[in-house]
């Protein structure tokens, strides 16, 4: 038999989880907030935002994106970990918030393999290094040779310190041997803003973002990370083609609550997000944007995270990489 304070105990724990159970039952029953943890016009962005237009009839509520930018997508991302475990606040995570920051940075406010529960893995997208049309090259050969001529002449922007544009471009760098000056941003948005206007020669960044710069020629693609060459850039070789497979890196976007939110919260979540996805119109407008869509198990997307994680330190540790 139980003692008086073993009851007293078992009582407290049941008024302390009643109330997630009685949300889990009825959710959702008001909007569901999704944390942006970069600046507007990036690809992190543009698929929050195409989930938030059309999510509200899978979910039976509407989806707000707010967005909170800054440390390479660290102040988002703590920010969500530190959110009520409710499923009304998830936030868009990415490579670089769970996989390359936490690698670079050791003052990550957050463990990406166990202060977030995985929602799903919306897409998948290529990255791609371009130049403003003024640099003096248009391919990836004569591109090198620039670079190797002139070390330290040019500078390249991405969406922030440690994220997986910096990380990527860092690896790059020193498999091929060149040198090349990183320019953080608070997102991709503002870093694509002032590469197309001419301030910065070269930008590394997701495909989604860059795509439409690159197709009214404001943006000269020069290499694609992609399992192989793209459609929508058949001329453009891959990381692979050039001799750098490990540089030939993927980026994701998916949705991630805070720990301790309840499983059939997680799966109510993940069920609307799925049959969203498998509207025309909605796949349509993501696979335009270059990506491939997912859709995933929490499981599946807990292993994406610990896999990326575990490449990323490895780069850091074997490149001696540090943040500034």
């Amino acid at each position: 038999m139980m003692n008086r304070r073993q009851i007293l105990a078992t009582a407290a724990a049941a008024v302390l989880i009643a109330p997630l159970a009685v949300q889990a039952q009825g959710f959702p029953n008001k909007p569901v907030k999704v944390i942006v943890p970069f600046a507007p016009g990036g690809t992190t962005d543009i698929i929050a935002r195409i989930m938030g237009e059309r999510i509200t009839p899978a979910l039976g509520q509407t989806m707000l994106v707010e967005n909170k930018a800054g440390g390479g997508g660290i102040i988002g991302a703590n920010e969500l970990a530190k959110s009520v475990p409710d499923g009304y606040t998830l936030g868009m995570a990415t490579v670089s918030t769970v996989a390359a920051n936490p690698a670079i940075n050791p003052k990550t406010p957050y463990n990406p393999l166990t202060d977030f529960v995985p929602v799903i893995n919306i897409a998948a997208t290529p990255n791609v290094i371009a130049v403003h049309p003024s640099f003096p090259a248009r391919d990836y050969k004569t591109f090198l040779e620039v670079l190797k001529k002139s070390p330290g002449r040019y500078s390249y922007a991405t969406s922030g310190t440690g994220g997986i544009g910096h990380l990527q471009m860092e690896l790059y760098k020193s498999l091929s041997g060149v040198f090349i000056t990183h320019i953080p941003y608070r997102g991709a948005g503002p870093a694509l803003n002032d590469t197309v206007a001419g301030q910065v020669p070269v930008i590394f960044d997701n495909l989604p973002s860059a795509l439409p710069f690159i197709k009214d020629g404001r943006l000269i693609p020069i290499v694609v990370a992609a399992p192989q060459r793209l459609a929508v850039l058949p001329n453009v070789p891959t990381f692979k083609e050039i001799g750098l497979e490990p540089v030939n890196r993927m980026a994701f976007y998916g949705f991630v609550a805070p720990k301790g939110t309840p499983r059939d919260v997680v799966d109510k979540l993940g069920a609307a997000v799925r049959k969203t996805l498998e509207e025309p119109a909605v796949k349509k407008r993501i696979e335009e944007t270059g990506s491939v869509i997912v859709a995933n198990t929490p499981e599946q997307f807990a292993a994406q995270i610990k896999a990326e994680f575990e490449v990323y330190k490895k780069v850091v540790e074997v490149q001696k990489l540090a943040l500034d």
